[in-house]
């Protein structure tokens, strides 16, 4: 199994569903759903995922974070940002990032599915 890498993300960004002016300063959810390599542990997994804090909080754009695993091992990161353009501007900063290969590696690249939805309800 091929684990994630800078090249595979920025090709998954390319792909993101581009929003038209009127909506720019919506929020936006990013969805992303994969899969671990195997013997990843699951605590070292999510300390690594937690030590993205740092940049995301520096971004000025999360609203929201959480990531969740089902019964079957698929996990899901699901980032409410500001919008588009500030999910974008740090997806492109994101793997430049030193913390970011801790986060990244155990993932397997060809379970990666990424998706930008515009939030249009919110319930807390």
């Amino acid at each position: 199994m091929r684990t994630f890498n800078s090249y595979v993300f920025a090709s998954l960004m390319a792909f993101a569903p581009a929003l038209d002016a009127a909506s720019a300063d919506q929020p936006v959810a990013e969805i992303v759903t994969f899969r671990l390599a195997d013997g990843t542990d699951t605590a070292e997994f999510v300390d690594a995922a937690l030590g993205m804090t740092g940049f995301l909080e520096s971004t000025g754009a999360v609203l929201s974070r959480s990531l969740s695993r089902d019964e079957n091992g698929l996990w899901t990161d699901y980032i409410v940002w500001r919008s588009m353009a500030a999910a974008k501007a740090a997806a492109s900063d994101m793997p430049q990032q030193p913390e970011a290969a801790a986060f990244m590696a155990p993932v397997v690249a060809e379970s990666v599915n990424l998706r930008h939805a515009r939030i249009l309800m919110s319930q807390e």
